[in-house]
């Protein structure tokens, strides 16, 4: 089962009691939202998903509070579009829970994790034409370099390139095993508890779902469905979302100037916010030792004003 990451974290930052209506702009199998519900019992909720299998899953999960949720197939790209069409417009709290969920890891048919084999395929929504396998079989060697470099962040990228292409002119790499061993190999094996082929599913999974274009659009949209005095919270789980995340909150703070002539000036994007976390809040010792995956989580918090 999927196990929400900072649940506590977010409940005791958010005072969610004060808060009745709420985006979950990533739903996944509604863990964050159980949390929630059961701390603020009146709250309404919209849970967004491009993953309908996610979707179902928190659908079930939730039926003890049905007649408060709100449940839609959706990019959170287009959380605005939504939050408008459903009536959760002037929002109280909002909030991402970034990256690939265990539910969609432990799928070997899903095609996310090379610790299972399974078929090339890493789409979040199944609807999304372009697979995994399409990346690996037609992207050009300087495409492939530039999304390990730039997604990935991997060193080796130019041998994992050249292995992909040169294997790929055998016969199509279509599992993600085969792949793993391609990268592996490139790489020189494993040589550290991190598996060498990581950072290459990492590029190829967030090119073909899209995310940080995404993240940039959902970021955007969150703010706007946000009441003032409504929060968005982040939790990311990677450097280039955090980042993301990171400068988008900071170039929404801004800032009052004076001007000679008299009046201010607002210097900022907007609308403008007020950072309740200058530094990512971290998982506690306890859950990280429960929950590995929340070792690398961040979650960043900011109110709008």
């Amino acid at each position: 089962m999927h196990r929400p990451v900072m649940l506590q974290e977010l409940l005791n930052e958010l005072n969610v009691e004060t808060r009745k209506v709420f985006i979950d702009g990533t739903a996944g199998h509604g863990g964050h939202a159980r949390g929630i519900l059961e701390r603020s019992p009146g709250v309404r909720m919209l849970l967004v998903d491009q993953d309908d299998d996610a979707l179902e899953i928190a659908r079930v999960a939730l039926q003890p509070w049905a007649s408060q949720c709100v449940f839609v197939r959706s990019n959170f790209a287009e959380l605005e579009r939504v939050a408008h069409e459903h009536g959760f417009k002037d929002a109280d709290a909002v909030l991402l829970d970034l990256g690939v969920s265990s539910g969609q890891l432990d799928q070997p048919e899903r095609g996310f994790s090379f610790m299972s084999d399974g078929p090339l395929d890493m789409r979040m929504d199944r609807r999304a034409a372009r697979t995994a396998a399409d990346v690996v079989n037609t992207f050009d060697r300087s495409e492939l370099v530039e999304i390990m470099r730039s997604l990935g962040e991997e060193r080796a990228a130019g041998r994992v390139a050249s292995a992909i292409v040169r294997e790929r002119e055998k016969e199509p790499i279509e599992t993600t095993g085969r792949l793993a061993d391609i990268v592996a190999r490139a790489k020189g094996g494993r040589r550290s508890r991190i598996h060498p082929a990581t950072q290459a599913f990492q590029a190829i999974r967030m090119t073909v779902n899209r995310e940080l274009e995404s993240l940039e659009s959902g970021l955007d949209a969150s703010l706007n469905v946000l009441k003032p005095g409504g929060v968005i919270s982040i939790i990311s789980f990677h450097s280039l979302e955090d980042r993301m995340a990171k400068h988008f909150l900071r170039d929404h703070e801004g800032r009052w100037e004076s001007q000679p002539e008299g009046g201010r000036t607002w210097r900022g994007a907007t609308p403008a916010v007020r950072r309740l976390n200058r530094r990512p809040l971290r998982a506690a010792e306890e859950e990280v030792a429960d929950n590995p995956r929340a070792r690398s989580a961040k979650l960043r918090m900011a109110e709008r004003i």
